[in-house]
């Protein structure tokens, strides 16, 4: 499993880029990609949408499950992935890059206290084997 350096994670398996500008963008990780299996369909919410810190912002559905996607952060969704209506399998292959789901404007970084680090996920994750 990858979980790469620099972007934050939830107990709830997605995660956030934070820019300088005060946009994060977000995704669900390698670990929940992996166990979901092939993701077929997505839905993702429409721009301008305002979400709380793990609320839930859309669905993911794959061969095994359906599972709500919760947002990482508080804020305002000023663009989403809409690639991934046609193509969601994207999030499989590329979930850190191409397989981002939506970009957020920070209404409140302290919400950003409660995420982990790429070290802490993955001692989260190895705990839950």
């Amino acid at each position: 499993m990858h979980y790469p350096d620099g972007l934050l994670y939830t107990k709830d398996h997605e995660w956030t880029k934070v820019e300088e500008n005060g946009l994060a963008t977000v995704g669900i990780t390698d670990h929940a990609q992996e166990s979901l299996g092939e993701i077929v369909y997505t839905e993702l919410p429409e721009i301008g949408k305002e979400l709380k810190s793990h609320s839930t912002f859309g669905v993911v559905e794959s061969i095994k499950a359906v599972s709500d996607l919760y947002s990482p952060v508080e804020g305002t969704v000023t663009k989403v992935n809409l690639d991934l209506l046609n193509s969601p399998s994207t999030i499989n292959s590329s979930p850190y890059q191409d397989g981002w789901m939506i970009e957020v404007k920070l209404a409140n970084k302290e919400s950003l206290k409660t995420l982990m680090n790429a070290e802490q996920y993955k001692k989260y994750v190895d705990g839950l084997k």
